[in-house]
């Protein structure tokens, strides 16, 4: 079990129900790749949406060791509820860099708003009087079945080399193709998002670059003000961290008592030096991993000033940390035998999260390993 932060927020206390609605519905998540709606609706009132939302905007303005320690709470009971609730945080922090009136607009319900969001600029953008008409497709929109809004990248053509523009668009707007057939993470529910010639006025849309350099328009919560580099690997790698623990658990309980024929001798798992290995390494990658996650958070909780130095060391420290979260559950998965290969086995519905949670293009370690050693060593 991962120990918490000294975090007063309360959304880790309040992730526990998270965790316990979402260990009910692992399997209806799979099978119909996206959440249950009881899994949602505990997200949404556990605080999830509207834990970064500014409380001038009825959020909580929280901070990042909170929303660390809840997402790795989730993720130990369902790595596809954990994902969604933390890009359900994440997305709303994003939107926090709109200007006023479109914050008011997004919030004008609450801020338990779902925002769910396309990141990779695949559509287009054209200006127009008054603001953007957008037009085409963004693949990957996880959640976007219970979306209340969605964040969309495309390029702005005015902007020199190009520069991303993000759109805040009303769900009612967005039609969603059902494209997410895949080996992990499917309960993400992670479709596309189709738009045909929406039009975006100006006031909900900001450009990617206040979003980097944390330069948020007044009123803004502490967490707006913090470099977009320093923090973003958190949302997809606490996730992993969080199910590798998990793994680590039920991997735990189901070797206690196995036995293995080995030359015709009845053995206990638990005395074989592979089992002894697997559990031993992988905890130690689990729980560095995650003393990694909660070093970012803490960072970013800090007053700064938030370096160069610290930015590409987070940079780093997310990809070691989806890193170690993979290597752990690969182990144990080789070590849980033919019974571990069975679809009921819950080990394997942990592997095979993980590794779908850590492919994500953000969490690549030669990535990573590429800006650190540029940084270190020169380019």
């Amino acid at each position: 079990m991962l120990q918490h932060s000294m975090s007063l927020s309360p959304l880790p206390v309040r992730a526990a129900e998270v965790a316990e609605t979402a260990a009910q519905y692992t399997g209806e998540a799979d099978s119909e790749r996206r959440l249950a709606r009881p899994v949602v609706d505990a997200i949404r009132t556990a605080g999830f949406p509207g834990h970064f939302v500014a409380r001038d905007h009825g959020g909580q303005g929280g901070d990042f060791s909170g929303f660390v320690d809840a997402v790795l709470a989730v993720a130990q009971e369902c790595a596809a509820a954990a994902w969604c609730a933390s890009l359900f945080a994440s997305h709303a922090r994003l939107a926090g860099y709109l200007p006023e009136r479109g914050r008011q607009e997004v919030w004008s319900s609450g801020a338990d708003a779902i925002i769910c969001a396309g990141v990779v600029p695949s559509g287009t953008a054209e200006a127009v009087e008054g603001g953007w008409v957008l037009e085409g497709r963004w693949k990957f929109v996880s959640g976007i079945d219970f979306a209340d809004w969605v964040l969309l990248f495309a390029r702005d053509p005015g902007q020199a080399r190009s520069a991303l523009r993000v759109f805040a668009v009303p769900a009612a707007d967005v039609q969603v193709d059902d494209t997410w057939f895949t080996v992990g993470m499917r309960g993400t529910g992670s479709r596309t998002a189709v738009l045909e010639k929406v039009f975006v006025p100006a006031h909900r849309t900001f450009l990617q670059t206040a979003l980097l350099e944390g330069t948020a328009q007044e009123p803004a919560a502490h967490c707006h003000r913090v470099p977009f580099r320093l923090v973003n690997g958190l949302t997809m790698a606490t996730p992993a961290v969080g199910a590798a623990s998990g793994a680590l658990s039920a991997w735990s309980r189901r070797m206690v008592d196995r036995t293995e024929v080995v030359m015709g001798r009845a053995v206990r798992v638990r005395e074989k030096a592979g089992a002894r290995f697997a559990v031993t390494r992988s905890s130690a990658e689990v729980d560095a991993a995650a003393l990694l996650l909660r070093r970012i958070a803490a960072t970013a909780d800090s007053s700064g000033p938030w370096t160069t130095d610290l930015v590409v060391r987070s940079h780093r420290d997310h990809a070691v940390a989806a890193d170690f979260a993979r290597s752990a559950v690969d182990r144990l998965q080789r070590c849980t035998g033919a019974g571990g290969q069975e679809e009921s086995s819950t080990v394997q519905r942990y592997w095979r999260d993980v590794n779908a949670a850590t492919s994500h293009a953000a969490l690549q370690f030669e990535t990573a390993a590429g800006v650190y050693a540029g940084h270190v060593l020169g380019a």
